[in-house]
């Protein structure tokens, strides 16, 4: 790149060497169908030497890795694999939440609504503003790297300012901030089934009583600290560093074009304000299904107190992943009315088809992720490495707040060869859960600290699904931007993301805040 940069420094080598070997690693779907047959082949050599170990759950019982390539086993294998699939803990939660908020997404009710937030606050708020909206895009799925990035470029590039210190601050907030939010996402949802399928491995009943909404108090404290950390480094160090933008280095339509940056227009201004009306209702009706006395939602009043009888309701359990996806579905489908962009059944219909065939690779993936999810689980390969990995913990005195750092380390280093949050999760968590309970840490705070550290580094990642997309919004405004250069302009906010967002978790954890509803900090089972 320009700008006196040096291409061939320590550092650039370095980027150099994660993007080839980054590159050498088979695709998703693949490397999960890899890891079930190596799981295969592991539980039959496992098997040979007769390990076991004292289940940590259940008193008095002798757990030893089950061969699945004996008879038993190959049985096994075909009779489970479409159970495997339709069971995988993400598939129907993500595409049901997707359903609603794919309609939401194609009526235009969220892009309408980020460039409408980002074009109503004040000049001096405008990196602040595009932080925060591309934080709380995380509700849309994907929609804010499509949405963000380019409209940042062109609110900067509008203001005088350099729009890849536009786009480069939407894009810490989508990807660097996607586990922060005030709602409760699919994210959530997706993470939290995944750990719960691994702490019952350990304890059912306690996985039992876990739910979606398990880190919800820490990702929406979250927002702020990410606000005001993405403000900060984007207006401090990345658009100095960026120095002054050179209209010549781009593309003339590009930087001449201003279209995006019109105002809303009165029809859609109509339809945001019936959007969030609707929204409203929907919200209160969903709440009367669980906060009055008698309420078909409601929890068990002998379980406790007023909040525990929420908490621990069927609402919470089972109910929030339908009415997230209708409280994007009755929104999108009111704004769709009102602007025209929906005029009847059938455009709808169009709409939710046309979401699912985009999760076309999703479904693929769950198909093998799937398979190496139930494996694992049955070969009970999990379970002893869960229980021989906390021995090892507790003879090395790793535990506490070294323990959760090096969690994060090594999950920050897988991040930058597997870009999908799910398919890493899926891998880590059967592991990484059953050892931390042993070591008396909550799957809580074993998923929050891998959000953080996931989050966190997401922007630096070649792997990221949307790492070229961006490339290429970039290099309208810079021809010569490259893998490296887009790495080089995000790595500060990495940085910074990482180690305040650590530190945030780490005072959480001294002073025992509960994560979310009836997520502690500690496990005692």
């Amino acid at each position: 790149m320009e700008n006196g940069r040096k291409k061939n420094g320590i550092f650039q080598k370095f980027l150099d060497f994660v993007e080839w070997l980054g590159n050498k690693l088979p695709h998703p779907v693949t490397l999960f169908a890899l890891l079930a047959a190596l799981t295969l082949v592991a539980s039959a050599v496992l098997s040979i030497f007769e390990i076991t170990v004292e289940h940590p759950g259940e008193d008095q019982e002798t757990v030893s890795i089950n061969n699945l390539l004996d008879s038993e086993g190959i049985s096994y294998i075909f009779s489970s694999m479409t159970d495997n699939f339709i069971n995988f803990a993400p598939l129907g939660v993500v595409l049901v939440t997707m359903l609603g908020i794919g309609v939401a997404e194609r009526s235009g009710l969220i892009s309408a609504a980020l460039r409408g937030f980002v074009l109503s606050i004040p000049k001096q708020l405008i990196t602040a503003g595009l932080v925060f909206a591309g934080i709380m895009s995380s509700l849309a799925s994907d929609a804010g790297y499509v949405v963000l990035p380019p409209l940042g470029a062109v609110l900067f590039l509008a203001l005088g300012r350099h729009p890849l210190a536009g786009l480069a601050a939407a894009f810490a907030g989508v990807s660097a901030g996607f586990s922060a939010n005030l709602l409760l996402s699919g994210t959530d949802a997706m993470l939290a089934e995944l750990s719960i399928a691994a702490a019952s491995v350990i304890d059912p009943e306690y996985a039992e009583g876990m739910n979606v909404a398990m880190n919800y108090f820490f990702i929406s404290a979250s927002v702020f600290l990410l606000t005001l950390v993405g403000w900060f480094v984007s207006d401090k160090i990345v658009e100095p560093r960026l120095g002054k933008f050179n209209p010549k280095n781009g593309d003339s339509t590009a930087v001449e074009s201003t279209d995006e940056m019109n105002p809303l227009k009165p029809v859609e201004k109509k339809g945001l304000i019936w959007a969030i009306i609707s929204a409203v209702v929907g919200i209160a009706l969903a709440l009367l299904l669980v906060v009055l006395p008698n309420s078909p939602m409601r929890g068990d009043d002998a379980i406790g107190s007023y909040m525990d009888t929420i908490v621990q309701s069927p609402f919470m359990s089972d109910g929030l992943v339908p009415v997230i996806a209708i409280l994007f579905f009755i929104p999108g489908l009111v704004y769709g009315l009102i602007t025209r962009s929906i005029k009847n059944d059938k455009d709808v219909a169009n709409q939710m088809t046309e979401t699912m065939a985009a999760m076309g690779m999703f479904i693929v993936l769950a198909f093998t992720a799937g398979q190496f999810v139930a494996y694992f689980a049955e070969s009970n390969i999990g379970l002893v490495i869960g229980v021989y990995g906390a021995e090892l913990l507790e003879a090395l005195n790793l535990t506490g707040i070294p323990l959760i750092i090096g969690f994060m380390f090594v999950t920050a280093v897988v991040n930058l060869f597997i870009g999908s949050a799910s398919a890493k999760w899926a891998m880590m968590a059967p592991i990484f859960v059953p050892i931390m309970m042993q070591l008396g840490y909550s799957p809580e705070l074993t998923t929050m600290a891998y959000r953080v550290a996931d989050s966190s580094t997401n922007i630096i990642t070649p792997l990221m699904t949307y790492f070229a997309i961006i490339i290429a919004f970039a290099q309208q405004y810079d021809k010569n931007i490259g893998i490296g250069t887009l790495i080089s302009v995000m790595l500060p906010y990495s940085i910074f993301f990482f180690v305040t967002w650590a530190i945030m978790l780490i005072v959480w954890m001294l002073f025992g805040i509960p994560l979310g509803p009836n997520a502690p900090i500690e496990y005692n089972g």
